[in-house]
């Protein structure tokens, strides 16, 4: 795969899988995250070399997504794959979310995503690329008590749709992965705040079909494919990646 990617959110958690998928199978990778330390660390895992670097940034500022696609393109000479994983969780029932909450949330979620994507696109035309976004289950479904972050990952997949319509004529293929509860940093947060964290774990299995959750590399796996030529077929499709929850 001599291709030329960029993710955001790429320094842990299905961003890091992906990333690491991707290196394995040749291309070049970007790595997009806020905290530096992270990123050297993340690059430290990777070891590949220069094959893989680390751009600083934000992605809920315009100026910041810019800029990463300019460094990225720069180095590079194009983009071919943009992976849209920076996300925020936040869950709790509506009255109790706070304006620096809901502001956080879809700032990163779908400002971050459009932001980015918006950067990217001339690139992506030219290069006749393709994206892949990161929802969720809960942009599929409501969740408990998870009204802010449906809402915010819904309008991811639809973001997905409709630019997938938009893009097909120039050649560019948008699809998402919709992944259930995924074994990364941010779910382990939240394992660790329960007073067991054990019986949480099983709690939050039981209600999946294959009575676990999900692995990162099972996440990244997913967009490793959509993000291939095996998908050439493929746009405008979102991906449940949640061992049978939505089935």
């Amino acid at each position: 795969m001599n291709k030329r990617i960029l993710i955001s959110g790429g320094t842990s958690g299905i961003g890091l899988a992906a990333a690491r998928l991707f290196l394995d199978a040749g291309a070049r990778v970007a790595l997009m995250g806020r905290d530096i330390n992270r990123g050297k660390q993340a690059l430290k895992e990777l070891e590949a070399g220069e094959q893989v670097i680390f751009v600083q940034g934000d992605v809920s500022s315009l100026q910041d997504c810019q800029q990463a696609i300019e460094q990225v393109t720069s180095a590079w000479g194009g983009l071919d794959v943009l992976v849209n994983s920076a996300g925020i969780y936040v869950e709790g029932a509506i009255e109790d979310m706070t304006e620096v909450q809901i502001a956080q949330v879809l700032d990163i979620n779908v400002k971050g995503t459009y932001y980015l994507t918006q950067a990217a696109v001339l690139y992506l035309k030219e290069s006749r690329g393709n994206i892949v976004n990161v929802a969720s289950d809960a942009g599929v479904h409501g969740n408990y008590y998870c009204s802010l972050y449906c809402a915010s990952k819904g309008a991811v997949v639809m973001f997905t749709r409709a630019l997938a319509l938009e893009l097909a004529g120039f050649g560019v293929r948008v699809n998402a992965i919709a992944p259930g509860d995924i074994m990364t940093p941010l779910t382990e947060k939240q394992l660790q705040a329960a007073s067991d964290r054990e019986n949480a774990l099983r709690e939050m299995a039981s209600v999946y079909p294959l009575g676990r959750i999900g692995t990162p590399q099972e996440a990244a796996a997913a967009i490793k494919f959509l993000a291939s030529s095996e998908a050439g077929f493929i746009t405008g499709t979102i991906l449940n990646v949640d061992g049978g929850l939505t089935a």
